[in-house]
C-alpha cells in the first residue's frame, strides 16, 4: 500500500476520536449502543451489543502504531487483567475477530489508554409474560410479581466498584393526586426500574387502574416492542386531603394555611375533607391535645362548620378509612388558639383617650377599642353636656368624629362600655375622649379650624 496513502489514512481516523475510535463488525440488524458514563467510573465508553456472537471489534489507531489490549473483570473483589489473544494488526487498526463478551477492556495507544466494557445483551434478554398483584400490604406498599426476566446488567470501574446499567423498565398506572386547589385528580405515572431482579414496589394507588409493563430502553433503541398488562386492580388503599375557611360575620371566607394564633370568640370555621375513591368510612375529630388522646368532638360528615366560643387551643384533623377498616389516611391537624375574653391593652385594660377625626392623612382619625373574645358590647359617647353622640355595639366599630354627619368641635367626651366574653366575663369601662384639632378644609367641616358643630 501507498505510505503516503496510509499516512494519510492514519491522520483521517485520527481526527474522529481523540484516543481512537472502536468499530464492530458483524453486529447484524441491531447496531451496538454506545453509553458514556461517568468520569469517575474510569471508563470511556460501554458498549451493549444484541449478541456477541460472530461480533468482532477494531481499534483505529491514532499514531499508526498498533495498540496493546488487555480484558480485565473482578473475582471476589480482585482486578484480573489478562492479555487478550488474536488481536492482529492491519496497519490502520488492531481487530479482534472474536470478542469475549461481558468484560472491560483496556487498549494502550499513546500516553492514555482507552477503557471500555462491552455487554453482551443476549445474556440479559428482557423477558415479560405476565403480570401479578401481590395485595398483601395494600395500605402502605404493593407489590408486583413479574413472571420473565429483566435481571440487572452490571459492569465494573476502573476501581473495581460494582455499577448497574438502568434498563429503564417502564411501569405505567394511574393514581389520585391531592392539588389544594383543585382537590383529587387522576394522573398517570410512569415509573422508572433499573432492572426487576429485586422485584417492584410501588406506593398502592388511590384509584383503580391497570398496570402496563414496558421495556427496556435498549430494546426500545432497537425499534424492539415488549410489554404486558396486568390484571385490573381495585384499590383498597385510602387517602385525604382537607381544607378549612374562616368566616367573618358578613361571610367573608379566609382560608386557613397553617394554626389559628390569637383567635378572638366567636370564631366560625368551615372545615371540609376530600375523601379518595376507596373511602367509605370518614370523621373529623377535635381534641384539646395534639396527639388526639382526649377527642371531645367527632362528626361523621365530610364538612363541619364550627363556632369556638371558649377560650383554649383546640385541635381538629379529618381521618378516613376504606370499607374492612384496614387502611387509614389522616389529613392536616388544624391548631386553634382561642383567647380569653378582654377589652382594652396592656394589664389594666387601658382604651385609647386621643385621636383626630378628619385628618388627612388617615392616621388616628377614629376612635376604636381593642378587645378579644366579647359576645356582648354597647357602648355610647357623650358630650360634656352629658348628651348622646354616638353609640354602636359592634366592637369591630369605632367613633369617626361626626355627629349627624358633621365633625363635632374638638374637646373632651366621655364614653361607657358595657360588654360581656364568651368566657362569661363581664366588662364595665368609662373614661374621657380628647379630640384634637384637624386640619382646616377637612371633609364635612364647616371651614372652621377649631371644629364643626357645637351644641
Amino acid at each position: 500500500m501507498n505510505k503516503k496513502l496510509v499516512t494519510l489514512m492514519v491522520a483521517a481516523l485520527a481526527l474522529l476520536s481523540v484516543s481512537g475510535q472502536v468499530v464492530f463488525t458483524g453486529v447484524g440488524q441491531y447496531p451496538v449502543i454506545e453509553i458514556t458514563p461517568e468520569k469517575t467510573t474510569g471508563i470511556d465508553k460501554i458498549y451493549v451489543v444484541y449478541d456477541t456472537q460472530g461480533v468482532g471489534m477494531s481499534f483505529n489507531s491514532s499514531t499508526g502504531e498498533p495498540a496493546k489490549w488487555e480484558s480485565y473483570y473482578y473475582n471476589n473483589g480482585n482486578l484480573v487483567m489478562e492479555p487478550v489473544s488474536g488481536v492482529r494488526w492491519d496497519g490502520l487498526a488492531t481487530r479482534l475477530d472474536h470478542i469475549i463478551p461481558n468484560v472491560g477492556y483496556k487498549i494502550h495507544e499513546g500516553n492514555k489508554p482507552f477503557y471500555c466494557w462491552v455487554v453482551n445483551y443476549a445474556d440479559y434478554y428482557l423477558e415479560l409474560n405476565d403480570l401479578f398483584i401481590n395485595n398483601e400490604a395494600p395500605c402502605n406498599l404493593l407489590t408486583l410479581n413479574v413472571d420473565g426476566r429483566g435481571d440487572a446488567i452490571p459492569y465494573y470501574t476502573t476501581n473495581g466498584n460494582r455499577q448497574v446499567l438502568d434498563r429503564d423498565i417502564k411501569l405505567t398506572y394511574n393514581t389520585l393526586v391531592w392539588d389544594d386547589s383543585i382537590h383529587w385528580q387522576e394522573q398517570e405515572v410512569v415509573e422508572s426500574f433499573a432492572a426487576l431482579d429485586q422485584g417492584i414496589e410501588i406506593m398502592p394507588p388511590l384509584c383503580n387502574t391497570q398496570f402496563t409493563l414496558t421495556g427496556d430502553r435498549f430494546l426500545k433503541q432497537w425499534g424492539i416492542e415488549v410489554g404486558i398488562e396486568g390484571p385490573y386492580f381495585e384499590t383498597q388503599a385510602v387517602g385525604c386531603g382537607s381544607n378549612a375557611y374562616i368566616i367573618d360575620d358578613d361571610g367573608t371566607e379566609t382560608k386557613l394555611d397553617g394554626d389559628l394564633s390569637g383567635g378572638s370568640a366567636p370564631v366560625r370555621i368551615m372545615f371540609i375533607g376530600y375523601p379518595s375513591d376507596a373511602v367509605v368510612y370518614r370523621k373529623w375529630e377535635m381534641a384539646t391535645d395534639p396527639e388526639f388522646e382526649n377527642v371531645i368532638l367527632q362528626y361523621n360528615q365530610d364538612e363541619v362548620d364550627y363556632t369556638f366560643m371558649d377560650a383554649g387551643t383546640y385541635y381538629m384533623r379529618y381521618m378516613v378509612a376504606n370499607n374492612a377498616g384496614s387502611c387509614e389516611s389522616y389529613g392536616n391537624t388544624y391548631t386553634i388558639n382561642v383567647s380569653e375574653s378582654s377589652l382594652g391593652s396592656g394589664p389594666r385594660g387601658d382604651l385609647p383617650n386621643v385621636f383626630s377625626p378628619g385628618s388627612t392623612e388617615g392616621i388616628n382619625d377614629v376612635w376604636k377599642v381593642t378587645y378579644k373574645s366579647l359576645a356582648v358590647f354597647h357602648c355610647w359617647i357623650f358630650n360634656r353636656w352629658g348628651n348622646l353622640v354616638y353609640e354602636y355595639t359592634d366592637p369591630d366599630g369605632g367613633w369617626d368624629g361626626t355627629y349627624h354627619g358633621k365633625l363635632v368641635d374638638t374637646g373632651v367626651y366621655y364614653y361607657v362600655i358595657t360588654a360581656e366574653g364568651t368566657d362569661g366575663v363581664k366588662y364595665k369601662k368609662r373614661g374621657d375622649i380628647t379630640i384634637l384639632r384637624y386640619k382646616k378644609g377637612a371633609a364635612g367641616t364647616s371651614g372652621s379650624e377649631s371644629g364643626g358643630m357645637g351644641y
